[in-house]
């Protein structure tokens, strides 16, 4: 049995955090959050000591370093918003502990440059969570593009809509220097998995971007692709929407749809399974997908010409 620490036990994504370790048979023995709105942790660690200030929490994790083996963290699990990634994993690194991070591991490239670092002076590890690596559908379209590579690359359309309320936006996640914009904060495991299935990225078109919504032209090794992001429930095609549906993915290979909708809900688990096996997702797995996203974010959109994704014309964007 290991031991965790948790760092953001109230965000959204916590508890598939608190799950993951829960179903691989360890325990949460310290969690943090400025918010006390925690009492999910009940149902999987009542014992866990829980902090509200960061200095009380690093005190705690310190005095715990000190103990006999069986009382230290061994991982530190980040879930804290997106900006505060860096801090908390050089935090974790230099408190002896791995770190398991959320996506997105970091918002700028240079600072996986600076954890390689710590991590050379800590002899401690990063792992991050790359869910989409390990859906068995995604993976089944990996072996499928790298056993059909011929020099003909695939065209693809990557769709994903998951509407918010107007909370999202008077949030940290609405703030560009705190979430990365929406491409990062809702896109970057996409873009891992597009990496990840269709090789090395080649070019990246940003054809318009705005706080809700986004969209662009990838080219890889193996794939063109055009794809589309939206918060706004408006963008979701009005079938779904009038069946309740507030959120819609799609991608499609030569105009053959990937149905990787279902399996979602044990991904972090198997992604802790790998990391405990030794074999996380490290720094450098995550650079193409920080690369990405930070081009995107920095690039003046080119509007409505080239190779456009179709959900653009939708949205009323010129």
């Amino acid at each position: 049995m290991k031991n965790f620490a948790l760092i953001g036990a109230a965000g959204y994504i916590a508890p598939r955090h608190m799950l993951a370790i829960n179903a691989t048979g360890n325990r949460i023995i310290a969690a943090f959050d400025p918010n006390d709105s925690v009492g999910v942790i009940d149902s999987y660690f009542p014992e866990a000591d829980f902090f509200t200030e960061f200095e009380r929490f690093d005190r705690h994790i310190d005095k715990l370093s000190r103990g006999d083996m069986g009382s230290r963290v061994n991982y530190i699990s980040i879930c804290s918003p997106n900006y505060l990634h860096d801090s908390h994993m050089r935090f974790a690194l230099r408190a002896g502990a791995d770190a398991i991070c959320e996506k997105p591991l970091v918002l700028n490239p240079w600072n996986i440059d600076g954890l390689l670092d710590m991590e050379r002076a800590t002899g401690h590890k990063v792992n991050t969570i790359l869910q989409l690596r390990v859906h068995p559908a995604i993976i089944a379209l990996r072996k499928m593009v790298l056993a059909g590579s011929h020099g003909t690359k695939c065209e693809v359309d990557l769709t994903y809509i998951t509407s918010r309320g107007n909370w999202y936006l008077q949030s940290w996640k609405g703030e560009v220097k705190k979430s990365g914009g929406i491409a990062t904060n809702i896109g970057v495991h996409f873009f891992d998995m597009l990496h990840f299935v269709f090789g090395k990225l080649q070019s990246n078109v940003v054809h318009s971007i705005s706080d809700t919504r986004a969209g662009g032209y990838l080219e890889y090794e193996n794939a063109r692709v055009r794809w589309f992001l939206s918060i706004d429930i408006r963008d979701v095609p009005v079938d779904q929407r009038q069946s309740g549906r507030r959120t819609f993915r799609s991608i499609t290979v030569d105009d053959s749809e990937i149905e990787f909708s279902d399996g979602f809900t044990d991904l972090h688990t198997r992604s802790y399974e790998q990391i405990l096996d030794g074999h996380g997702f490290g720094l450098e797995d995550n650079r193409t997908a920080i690369e990405t996203v930070s081009s995107i974010r920095d690039s003046k959109p080119v509007g409505l010409q080239g190779d456009y994704h179709p959900f653009l014309n939708q949205s009323g964007i010129r």
